[in-house]
């Protein structure tokens, strides 16, 4: 589902809950931000479609008729939406957190978050804090990630092509995985390199098109006393401090535009932004997730990874 569309589905449920009266399409439209630059029959077919979208995930719209009035009145009753009482154990509560905040962005996004919300409404405390050492507040974006993640459960080696830091050079590499962890939000591969015959550390943004495994599932053994988190545990190398320039649909990109230190007007629905930043595969990873609303004219490098992940995204 797009960013845009989320919001105004939000949007439209907030709006029903606000209301203390039945509100007419007309007044819908005029209120709820995304319908407002349709047209008749547009705005009426993307109501329809929104409605029917609401209800199937459970959230109830009332069709109230007054005799007094030409158009029908929607609203959501508080007491329909709101969940019964929950009750969970503390440790059920915890692993459902853990759980969804673990794919979060990734195969099973939608499903584990539209969950965890359910539960937050329902009353059921899911403290991320009960994880204790697990760093679970990452972003797995990287198209790398899912395979990877499989690749270390199934204990199965992966080749790879990889970028490494500072350099455009790309090389295939042949790992048996040991672990994906994260650190300070990125995610990286440990394992054994079989090219290089040593333990090795890869960032997954730094990886090339597919992941493929090799062999049989069950060959790789990591090595009694391997703890991953500490061949990770290298200082990052200081970036410099650059300046991007981004075309951005007018309507859209509200977060980035706050960040941006430069925005003009442009032509044809669109604005100009410039924005600062350091890491092009930060920088990329985040700009792909927009999808059509935002595309990143300059610098090359990050134009290139942001092309990058969505072949891969593809792929």
């Amino acid at each position: 589902m797009s960013r845009r569309k989320t919001e105004r589905l939000l949007n439209l449920v907030i709006c029903l809950l606000a209301t203390r009266r039945p509100l007419s399409a007309e007044q819908i439209r005029q209120a709820v931000p995304g319908y407002d630059r349709d047209g008749d029959e547009a705005f009426q077919r993307m109501f329809e479609r929104d409605k029917n979208e609401l209800r199937e995930i459970g959230i109830p719209i009332d069709v109230v008729r007054d005799p007094w009035e030409d158009e029908p009145g929607y609203r959501i009753e508080r007491q329909s939406y709101e969940l019964p009482e929950i009750t969970l154990e503390a440790d059920e509560a915890a692993v459902l957190g853990l759980a969804a905040q673990v794919w979060q962005r990734a195969s099973l996004a939608e499903a584990a978050s539209g969950a965890l919300l359910k539960l937050r409404a329902g009353g059921v405390a899911t403290d991320p804090a009960g994880g204790g050492a697990l760093e679970l507040r990452v972003d797995t974006r990287d198209p790398a990630f899912p395979a990877l993640w499989d690749a270390v459960r199934d204990r199965r080696v992966v080749r790879f092509d990889y970028r490494s830091a500072g350099s455009e050079n790309v090389r295939t590499r042949t790992v048996e995985p040991w672990g994906v962890v994260s650190r300070r939000g990125r995610w990286y591969l440990a394992g054994f390199d079989r090219d290089r015959d040593a333990p090795r550390a890869f960032r997954l943004s730094r990886i090339i098109g597919q992941v493929a495994a090799v062999g049989r599932p069950g060959v790789v053994e990591v090595p009694p006393g391997v703890d991953v988190r500490e061949m990770i545990g290298f200082p990052e190398e200081p970036m410099e401090e650059r300046v991007a320039t981004l075309r951005v649909r007018q309507g859209a990109g509200e977060g980035l535009r706050q960040l941006a230190s430069v925005t003009r007007a442009g032509g044809g629905g669109w604005d100009e932004v410039e924005l600062g930043f350091s890491d092009p595969e930060r920088l990329a990873g985040w700009i792909a997730s927009m999808g059509s609303d935002v595309e990143l004219l300059d610098p090359p490098d990050a134009r290139e990874a942001v092309i990058r992940r969505l072949k891969g995204a593809l792929a």
